[in-house]
């Protein structure tokens, strides 16, 4: 390899590139976006439609059929689901991954847009949001004041967001839990009954006086002039002057007969925080950029405005992204710095100052120079990306540790430095070269694996591509250089030289006295050796029954969410009361920092697989901050507030924690399929019965088992055709007096729409009025004939038992029993337990199960994984097959790959840990850095052979001479792992345990069985 040579002869040039390339790298640390999770997108989209006062029957008929229709005819899809339930539907579709999100957005708008009009006109909300896991509200604030009205709150929350949408950085400002302000034209039935007036009169007066069409244009003379007629209201005393009928002599106008009032719409969403009225700003980062400098731009804005703000109204952060961000990239970087710190005393104490030096030196120019190439690919600093970099930490310094000793043995021969540098590097080339492109090529297929697990971790592989890369090129160019003139030449550096590192000469000893008459016992009696090495990798096996799966462990974040579901029917002031209750209950604990209380739907998405969908009157979710996120100091007071919210009469009140990984229903789901609702909803309560009883489950939850009544309105067809009444008519007339009825609107001065509710005034005028079932007995409805009939009269009322919501999965009806885990306990063997017994049950005809969850998601992983670790392994092999001409020589190389099993089986056992998505990772990245010891012995074998040695003394020879870099490059990928792996992070601590078990055991037993191997399979003369 020339390459080693022409940077040392140069060595200005190549001083002045590695230079650039740092400096470039140290610029991107400053420059580059930083943000707590991978910004990525999927191929997703959630269509959200709100119809208050449809059944879920009628939803599915209405809204989510003609829908799901649609979309299923894109192509890729990957599944499709909905949530169906009193008023609010929820669609969500998942494309293929690798599928490009934008178009694919589009498609599902295109064909919504292209249905519309076969949806019902009156939708109150109908929005297409993408799914993006980088779309979360980084930072929300709360608008808090009990003593304002929501109309100052109003004012103020969008004065706010205007500032914070101008922020660099911030992709949009939303105002949440603020109720919208409607011009309320409240009916007064009786007054109305006695002018004989109807409802839809006056709904059809307003409609008539509000509507603003174009005059068109006129000429007069030369010019040309635009009519602009009379419209859209514009002040409240046009409604009060609108005739509503006229007679000789005699008008009644709108306030003759109703009250007219600028009022909050019905509550259907209200917020809360630390027990007083609070209004939501949320903001979503934009993509690409920094979250620090972002959030000091929203500081400075926060900073002036508190200035502005009436007395009783305070600004409080109800989350800040920004907190967790530098907990967790200190955390990471003070893994890396502890790791530099470790792998540089390693190597000081086996190595002497002047070649740690050159080592040592090559660590941050590998990291800076790869920083710079993630940074120009588009990449940010986040947990994957800086894990990917302590991951890549003990590996980088391998390269420059067997150049290094490798330049250091020639020195010792009487070569000068330039020489040593030159020999020593070039004969190692290839070595490391092959080394390092065999640990890439088992990152590379983690790269395009597509799966959601894929995606996320996405960032992680690549740091460790391009770090690996970085660390070669230095290796190559940097460290002869750096070796040629820090190194000491010349025949007086002498093995037994004093200056030779104590520990150093501790291992040259143990090599020629202890290590090598073992390796040449091992060769007198190869097959024993074998057989010794195969029943061990068997009996990890065995044991790996014990260790249990599982995908990705909770977040370890510092929040809670505590989920209140009241009975069907109950309203929105009940659940209001309940939430209240529940936040007295949680206050007084000392871990609890601040409680965010949401009533009536889910808090504004502040984690990236959490997504807002419930939207019901009897719904509130809290978001629970605590004063730390340690699972050993959260896990006891989730299991505290469980035990006190079981006693709490009147409600269902879960408790939940954050999970890592891509969204999940819940660990564990079971979908209960079939087109008869009756026979799902036994055999769901079938499989709710069966969760509870399994141990090990916790908030078992059947959505579908909800008792509901409806007051169903039967009209009476032949009473109403006798009086001269359509169908339609008592419809939008019961409609109208009961949630009011959307027939205008009224724009202000300043442009902002109000819309005009028409409604039954109530009893008491003066107060805010619900809906009750008494008001019937004022409802009228007008005849052909021009009387006002008593709606009561033409209808019976029936309270009639209804299903309260269930979900579709790929168009089919099903409802989605759900279980979260106990502490302590494993999501898949209680999984597997719960299956044993639905596949005993007696399912009813056309009624099926299937299986989701976390399992499912496991599935979908695994298989990708084992699909990617083959790949990995047939493309290192390949690799080796190159290098060595052989077939024979990279199957002893591969000989390490069992005994890496064999460490990380033994690692997660003793620890404690199961075998997740990440051990997995670890796993692949194992197969790729346990055979560059391998190559490392076999290359120096074949150089050997070459000059002619026998094969047993090339063999002993290679074993011994190599068993140093060996050792150090095993010592100092495993000194880099070791602050992330005892970190005790459940997400991370099993990767690392699964590299520093395999590479520890795969090192020991390699030394032996790799030589001895290779004694067997070549046929040179002994």
């Amino acid at each position: 390899m020339k390459l080693p040579a022409i940077a040392i002869q140069n060595y200005r040039f190549t001083l002045i590139i590695i230079l650039l390339m740092v400096i470039s790298g140290i610029v991107s640390i400053n420059t580059m976006p930083r943000s707590e999770d991978p910004q990525y997108e999927i191929p997703a989209a959630m269509v959200r439609v709100l119809y208050p006062g449809t059944s879920p029957l009628d939803m599915e008929r209405l809204i989510v059929d003609p829908i799901e229709e649609a979309i299923n005819e894109l192509a890729d899809i990957r599944v499709l689901k909905a949530n169906i339930e009193d008023g609010l539907a929820v669609i969500q579709v998942e494309f293929l991954y690798g599928s490009d999100s934008q178009i694919k957005f589009a498609e599902v708008v295109s064909e919504i847009t292209r249905i519309r009009d076969r949806l019902p006109d009156d939708i109150a909300i109908l929005t297409i949001d993408r799914v993006s896991p980088s779309d979360v509200n980084v930072l929300q604030v709360a608008l808090v004041a009990d003593d304002h009205s929501y109309l100052t709150l109003k004012k103020l929350s969008e004065k706010l967001e205007k500032r914070f949408a101008r922020v660099p950085g911030v992709k949009r400002a939303t105002v949440e839990a603020l109720p919208e302000q409607q011009l309320h034209i409240e009916a007064n039935l009786a007054r109305m009954k006695a002018l004989g007036i109807g409802l839809e009169d006056l709904v059809q007066a307003i409609q008539r006086s509000g509507i603003n069409r174009p005059g068109g244009h006129i000429l007069g003379g030369e010019r040309r002039f635009t009519v602009i007629t009379s419209g859209e209201f514009s002040t409240v005393e046009q409604i009060k002057k609108t005739p509503v009928h006229a007679t000789p002599g005699n008008i009644i106008y709108i306030e003759d007969i109703a009250s007219i009032k600028l009022t909050n719409a019905l509550p259907t969403y209200e917020a809360r925080y630390n027990d007083k009225k609070a209004v939501f700003i949320s903001v979503v980062q934009r993509e690409g950029s920094n979250i620090f400098q972002m959030m000091d731009g929203l500081q400075a804005e926060l900073n002036q405005f508190q200035e502005q703000l009436p007395k009783g109204i305070n600004i409080e952060r109800a989350h800040d992204q920004s907190e967790s961000v530098d907990e967790r990239t200190s955390l990471f970087f003070d893994s890396l710095f502890q790791g530099l710190v470790l792998v540089g005393l390693m190597t000081l104490a086996l190595l002497g100052v002047r070649s740690a030096v050159v080592i040592i030196l090559a660590i941050p120019a590998s990291i800076l120079i790869s920083l710079a190439w993630l940074d120009l690919l588009g990449f940010g600093l986040q947990q994957m990306s800086i894990a990917g970099l302590v991951i890549a930490l003990g590996l980088l310094v391998d390269n420059a540790i067997v150049v290094t000793e490798n330049i250091s043995r020639f020195l010792r021969q009487g070569f000068n430095p330039w020489e040593a540098a030159a020999k020593g590097t070039s004969q190692v080339g290839w070595a490391i070269t092959s080394g390092t492109l065999t640990t890439v090529i088992a990152f590379i297929p983690v790269l395009f694996l597509q799966s959601g697990s894929g995606i996320f971790l996405r960032s992680m592989p690549v740091t460790v591509i391009l770090t690996l890369i970085a660390s070669l090129l230095i290796a190559l160019t940097l460290t002869p250089l750096l070796a040629s003139l820090l190194l000491k030449g010349g025949t007086a550096l002498q093995p037994e030289d004093a200056k030779t590192p104590f520990l150093q000469q501790l291992i040259q000893r143990f090599a020629s006295s202890t290590y090598r008459p073992l390796l040449t016992h091992g060769l007198k009696h190869p097959w024993q050796v074998l057989i010794i090495a195969v029943v061990m990798v068997a009996g990890s096996i065995m044991l790996a029954r014990q260790l249990g799966v599982s995908l990705f462990p909770k977040a370890e974040k510092p929040i809670i969410l505590v989920n209140i579901e009241l009975p069907e029917g109950a309203s929105f002031d009940q659940t209001k009361a309940m939430a209240i209750d529940v936040e007295k209950t949680i206050k007084p604990h000392p871990m609890v920092r601040s409680i965010t209380t949401n009533i009536g739907r889910d808090n504004p998405r502040v984690y990236y697989n959490i997504l807002p969908k419930r939207q019901v009157p009897n719904y509130a979710q809290l978001v629970v901050k605590l004063k730390s996120g340690r699972l050993s100091e959260v896990e006891p007071f989730v299991d505290d507030l469980r035990s006190a919210f079981v006693n709490m009469a009147g409600a269902r009140i879960i408790v939940k924690e954050l999970l890592q990984g891509p969204p999940c229903e819940a660990p564990i789901s079971i979908r209960v399929i079939g087109d008869d609702l009756n026979k799902v909803l036994t055999a769901s309560r079938a499989v709710e019965q069966i969760m509870i009883n399994t141990p090990g489950t916790v908030n078992v939850d059947n959505p579908i088992d909800k008792s509901r009544v409806n007051l169903h309105i039967d009209i009476n067809r032949e009473k109403a055709a006798m009086a001269g009444v359509s169908i339609p008519s008592i419809n939008e007339v019961i409609r109208a007096s009961l949630v009011g009825v959307a027939v205008s609107i009224l724009r202000d001065d300043s442009g902002k729409d109000y819309p005009i509710i028409v409604r039954y005034q109530g009893e008491y005028p003066n107060s805010e009025h619900r809906p009750r079932i008494e008001d019937f007995n004022h409802i009228m409805v007008k005849s052909t004939t021009g009387h006002l009939i008593p709606v009561k009269q033409l209808v019976a009322l029936q309270m009639k038992s209804a299903l309260p919501r269930f979900q579709h999965h790929m168009t089919e009806r099903m409802t989605r029993v759900t279980a979260d885990i106990q502490a302590g306990y494993q999501t898949e063997p209680v999984t597997n337990a719960i299956v044993v017994f639905l596949d005993q049950y007696p399912w009813p005809e056309g009624i099926s199960y299937q299986v989701g969850g976390e399992q499912e998601q496991r599935k979908v992983s695994f298989a990708g994984m084992s699909k990617v670790l083959l790949i990995a392994i047939v493309g290192i092999f390949a690799i080796l097959v190159l290098q060595f001409n052989s077939f024979s020589q990279p199957a002893v190389v591969f000989a390490a790959i069992p005994f890496a099993v064999t460490g990380m089986i033994l690692a997660l056992w003793l620890a404690g840990y199961t075998f997740s998505f990440t051990a997995f990772i670890g796993l692949t990245a194992l197969v790729g850095i346990v055979v560059n010891n391998s190559i490392i012995l076999v290359d120096y074998t074949n150089l050997l052979l070459k000059e002619g040695r026998t094969l047993k003394e090339a063999i002993l020879e290679s074993a011994q001479t190599r068993l140093l870099p060996i050792l150090l490059t095993t010592v100092t990928t495993i000194g880099g792992l070791l602050p992330l792996t005892l970190s005790n992070s459940a997400l991370w601590t099993p990767m690392g345990l699964t590299i520093i078990g395999g590479l520890l055991i795969s090192t020991l037993l390699t030394l032996i069985v790799v030589p001895v191997l290779y004694f067997l399979f070549s046929r040179q003369p002994v």
